[in-house]
């Protein structure tokens, strides 16, 4: 007979709830109490033993040697939690609860916490280092707590060549300020929510810049640019990222951009076409005012009557002043003493 297991289209993640707990500092009292007295009893049980009370003795031992055996191992359900860190627990391959809120308590020993194999790219389970004692070398293995961080954090994002929506290769790079909402759903719902957010990242910022060109080629365009709408540009990206990273427990609080360039192959070319911008900019305010002070020259010469000048004298005039007032080095003035007939 052959079963078959059903698909699913996204990954079944547990609703978070508390996981079931009890204050930590009672228990540990208790815990000590308890294995304190499960000592003592083992001692009274050797004392009726060897007074001949065997019965009693043999289940007074019996009882010590248990609780000897079974009250170290509830240490282990005794859990410590700073502000903004969780614990996310399963018992036994079930989800059994989350704890967020700081304190102590205590849990089901066998309740086992859960991270993400790698965060901050350095292991979460055990790790073995190297040692010396007495000049004696070996290895130790380190046990480092599976707990998962709800503080804000910061992603730098490196930079990386994209092509805008023009066909130009940019460099551009990204800050992400984020933090971790549900600590369940970044367990669950994906391998490793940080790996996740660094990869949806990428993509996010690779298929937003290539919706608007770096700049205006022809200085007419109203709509948004790279660079000169990176606020609007940076809100976009954070939108579609927020939306991107939402099932894996993850709140994206801000991204901004901080990298923004043309690609070494293109960059000496764009620089000249901005240079040929700002001096043919120039030149048109120059010529402006060229011309207008031409026009209040001649204007003032025929109303005060200082000199008579009819056409073609004027011609030469304005030819003179244009010379003078447009070009790009000191004129040479050049005295004519003669008649321009």
């Amino acid at each position: 007979m052959k079963t078959t297991i059903p698909s699913q289209s996204a990954p079944q993640v547990p609703q978070s709830r508390i996981a079931p707990h009890l204050p930590g500092l009672p228990a540990l009292i208790a815990l000590i109490l308890l294995s304190l007295l499960s000592f003592a009893g083992m001692i009274f049980s050797f004392i009726h033993l060897d007074g001949g009370a065997f019965a009693f003795g043999g289940v007074l031992l019996v009882l010590s040697l248990l609780g000897l055996i079974v009250f170290p191992i509830c240490f282990a359900g005794l859990k410590v939690l700073a502000p903004n860190q969780a614990y996310v627990f399963t018992l036994f391959g079930r989800y059994y609860g989350t704890l967020c809120a700081p304190g102590f308590y205590f849990v089901h020993p066998f309740a086992a916490a859960n991270a993400p194999a790698v965060m901050n790219g350095e292991p979460t389970g055990p790790v073995k280092k190297k040692a010396s004692f007495a000049g004696i070398e070996g290895t130790v293995t380190e046990s480092k707590p599976k707990k998962i961080s709800m503080k804000t954090r910061t992603l730098d994002n490196r930079t990386q060549k994209v092509n805008d929506a023009m066909g130009n290769p940019i460099i551009i790079g990204t800050v992400v300020i984020w933090r971790v909402s549900d600590p369940t759903e970044a367990v669950f719902a994906v391998e490793n929510f940080e790996e996740y957010l660094s990869i949806q990242c990428d993509s996010t910022i690779r298929s937003i810049a290539s919706l608007y060109p770096y700049d205006d080629i022809d200085e007419t365009s109203a709509g948004m640019t790279l660079r000169g709408s990176s606020s609007e540009v940076s809100d976009i990206m954070q939108e579609t990222l927020a939306k991107r990273v939402k099932r894996a427990g993850i709140v994206i609080e801000d991204v901004r951009i901080t990298t923004l360039a043309y690609s070494d192959e293109i960059a000496g070319a764009m620089l000249q076409r901005q240079q040929a911008t700002a001096v043919i900019a120039a030149r048109q305010k120059i010529v402006e005012g060229a011309v207008g002070m031409v026009k209040m020259a001649i204007d003032q010469l025929g109303e005060e009557e200082i000199v008579v000048l009819d056409e073609e004298r004027k011609a030469a005039m304005v030819s003179n002043l244009l010379v003078v007032l447009c070009g790009s080095k000191e004129a040479q003035p050049i005295v004519n003493s003669g008649s321009i007939y």
